[in-house]
């Protein structure tokens, strides 16, 4: 977990040149958090990955991958929890 406060002094001090965060330590970041106000800080929603065809696409890889599942095959799009992602 980031010190959301010495992440705040770092960027305002210019130790840090930018920021980009969807986590916070409140959820919702509170409105009156200095992030909001910093030119320095991308604030981004969790759903920042969403497009137009997302659920259908969602739809389609959840629906490969049982047939997959079934058919005793690797699945697609594992998480590979050496790296993390």
């Amino acid at each position: 977990m980031i010190n959301e406060e010495a992440l705040i002094d770092a960027l305002q001090n210019g130790r840090l040149a930018g920021a980009a965060l969807d986590v916070f330590e409140k959820e919702p970041l509170p409105a009156d958090s200095p992030l909001w106000g910093m030119e320095n800080c991308l604030i981004s929603p969790h759903c920042s990955g969403n497009y137009p065809n997302y659920v259908q696409d969602s739809i389609d890889i959840f629906a490969m991958n049982l047939k997959r599942y079934r058919d005793g095959e690797v699945l697609d799009n594992l998480v590979d929890k050496k790296h993390g992602y």
